[in-house]
């Protein structure tokens, strides 16, 4: 009896009615959207990889004389010219600026601009950023944190940036943290809060993944790690640059 019971039951669960197939339609439909999942993000990326070289070699290239043109001489343009004298000048630059008189001559340019009252201004700021984003060991953001903005309860994902010193770190009452607030989907702006640093919660998906996080709104989100790393800004370590010199002396 009990065997009979359970050959029924073993035909009632094989006898599930079969889920119904897709019409010619619908399979249409998911052929279409399959393909504009896959084509759209590289046509967007070659898109405007092309108009950047098309914006660089239109300033670039018609400052080469026509003699040493090669344009002049060819049917047809060379695409990425102008990219690639831009790469080569800049290249040229940076070996001059290691030599003596390359140094000398950047001495000299930053004492004049040191003394005009608007340019010095604009030239110490920008090149603090460009040093600070475009060093070859650049810690500009250091962690993906989780912050409480504009009101406790609602959470935005920032960026450290570093500890804060100076006469905001020596009016507040408890050590803040430098965060950059980025906003949606343009990343380079946003705002800069400074934060006690127990009210972030560092989060253990990377500068990269966050960043795709905000620029897509959302849509893209990493997938959850099974183990915590350890944050790059350990509380233990007033400021992670100081520490990483001091084991550099020490080695």
């Amino acid at each position: 009896m009990t065997d009979k019971i359970k050959d029924a039951g073993d035909t009632r669960a094989d006898s599930k009615p079969a889920e119904p197939k897709a019409g010619f339609g619908g399979r249409l439909r998911a052929y279409l959207l399959a393909g504009i999942v896959i084509t759209a993000p590289i046509s967007i990326t070659f898109y405007l990889a092309w108009l950047f070289v098309s914006f660089v070699d239109s300033k670039v290239t018609p400052l080469i004389p026509a003699a040493y043109n090669p344009t002049t001489y060819l049917p047809f343009g060379l695409p990425g010219l102008g990219l690639v004298i831009v790469i080569v000048v800049l290249t040229l630059i940076g070996a001059m600026s290691a030599g003596f008189f390359g140094r000398m001559l950047m001495r000299f340019y930053e004492r004049l601009l040191s003394r005009m009252p608007v340019l010095r201004s604009v030239y110490s700021a920008s090149k603090q950023i460009i040093e600070t984003v475009v060093a070859h060991q650049s810690t500009a953001f250091r962690e993906a944190v989780l912050v409480e903005y504009p009101r406790r309860g609602i959470w935005c994902i920032g960026f450290l940036t570093g500890v804060t010193r100076g006469e905001v770190q020596k009016l507040t009452d408890e050590e803040v943290l430098n965060v950059f607030l980025p906003t949606t989907p343009n990343p380079t702006s946003g705002f800069l809060l400074f934060v006690p640093r127990r009210d972030l919660v560092v989060l253990d998906m990377t500068i990269e993944e966050a960043l795709k996080m905000v620029i897509s709104g959302g849509i893209v989100a990493p997938p959850m790690r099974e183990q915590r790393r350890k944050p790059v800004l350990d509380p233990s370590v007033h400021d992670p640059s100081d520490a990483s010199e001091a084991a550099r002396i020490e080695a």
